[in-house]
C-alpha cells in the first residue's frame, strides 16, 4: 500500500508535469522580478547626462566661489557630495575640464582645483549654464540669428580659399545626408557648417558666444520639423540649396547676396514650430 502511494507520488512529481509547471511559474516570477529590478538602472542610465550636468554645475559653483588655484577636494569627496556614480562623475569632470572650470592634479594632496578663468571663459560658461527651464531655447536661436550677420561680414572679409574649401566639404556632408533622407545627420552637418563659418571670424568673443549658443540649441533639439507646406525631404533639400548659395556668395565676396541669404535663412528657421536647424 505504502509502496503504491510512493509510486503515485513519484509519478505525480515526474510524469504529470506538475513540478515543471511550478518551476516555470517560479522562473516566470523571478524573471518578472529581474525585469522590475532593471527598470531603475535603465532609468538611471537615461538620466545620467542630466545628473552629470547637475554635478558639473554644483562643482562649478564651488570653483566660482573659490580663489584661482584653491583645492576643491578629491574626486571621491566631490563625487560623494554630488551623490553620483563614478561614471556620471567622470562625465561631469570632463564637462568641467572642457569648460576650463577646474584642473586635476594627481598624487598626494591632489584632487580638483579651481582654474584661473579668463573673462572669455567666464562668459562662455555663463551661457552654457543657462538651462531650458530658465530660458527658452527660442531665445538662444534669436540671439544666434542676431549675430549671424556679423559672422557673415567677417567671413566676407577674412575667408581664405582653404576656408571656402572646408565649407564646401561640409556642404557635401549635408548633401549626402539629404540624399540619404537622414534629417538627424543633416542637421548635425548643418550645425557643423555654421560652426565652421563662425571659426573664420577673427573676433574671439563673437566665436565663443556663437559656439555657446549653438551648444544650447544642439543639446535641446529633439527633432527636425519642416515648415508648413513642405515635406521633410523637400525642406531638407531646400535648406541645402540655400546654404550652397550662401557659400557661393562668400566665395564671390558678394556682400549683398550673402546678407540677403542670411536674412532668408533666419526667416525660414523662425517659421518652424521647432528650431532644429541653423
Amino acid at each position: 500500500m505504502n509502496s503504491r502511494r510512493s509510486e503515485r507520488a513519484l509519478a505525480t512529481a515526474q510524469g504529470d508535469g506538475t513540478a515543471p509547471r511550478q518551476t516555470g511559474i517560479r522562473e516566470g516570477r523571478a524573471a518578472s522580478a529581474i525585469r522590475r529590478a532593471r527598470v531603475p538602472a535603465d532609468a538611471e542610465r537615461s538620466t545620467a547626462p542630466r545628473r552629470a550636468e547637475a554635478a558639473a554645475d554644483r562643482i562649478a559653483a564651488l570653483a566660482g566661489a573659490a580663489e584661482a588655484g584653491a583645492r576643491l577636494g578629491t574626486k571621491d569627496e566631490l563625487r560623494t557630495m554630488c551623490q553620483v556614480s563614478v561614471g556620471t562623475f567622470n562625465e561631469a569632470l570632463r564637462l568641467l575640464q572642457s569648460r576650463g572650470v577646474v584642473t586635476v592634479r594627481p598624487g598626494p594632496g591632489g584632487g580638483l582645483f579651481a582654474a584661473e578663468q579668463s573673462p572669455m571663459v567666464r562668459l562662455g560658461n555663463s551661457v552654457l549654464a543657462l538651462d531650458a527651464r530658465q530660458t527658452d531655447v527660442a531665445d538662444a536661436v534669436r540671439i544666434r540669428d542676431a549675430i549671424d550677420p556679423l559672422l557673415i561680414e567677417d567671413a566676407l572679409w577674412h575667408a581664405s580659399p582653404a576656408d571656402i574649401a572646408d565649407l564646401r566639404r561640409q556642404l557635401d556632408v549635408m548633401r549626402a545626408a539629404a540624399e540619404a533622407a537622414d534629417p538627424d545627420a543633416f542637421v548635425r552637418a548643418n550645425w557643423g557648417l555654421h560652426a565652421r563659418i563662425a571659426a573664420i571670424s577673427p573676433n574671439p568673443l563673437l566665436r565663443s558666444l556663437y559656439d555657446s549658443l549653438l551648444e544650447i540649441i544642439e543639446s535641446h533639439t529633439l527633432s527636425v520639423l519642416p515648415i508648413s507646406g513642405l515635406s521633410l525631404p523637400d525642406y531638407i533639400h531646400e535648406r541645402h540649396a540655400l546654404h550652397v548659395s550662401l557659400v557661393d556668395a562668400l566665395d564671390a565676396r558678394d556682400r549683398g547676396r550673402a546678407i540677403e541669404l542670411t536674412r532668408a535663412h533666419n526667416t525660414s528657421v523662425n517659421r518652424q514650430s521647432e528650431h532644429p536647424t541653423s
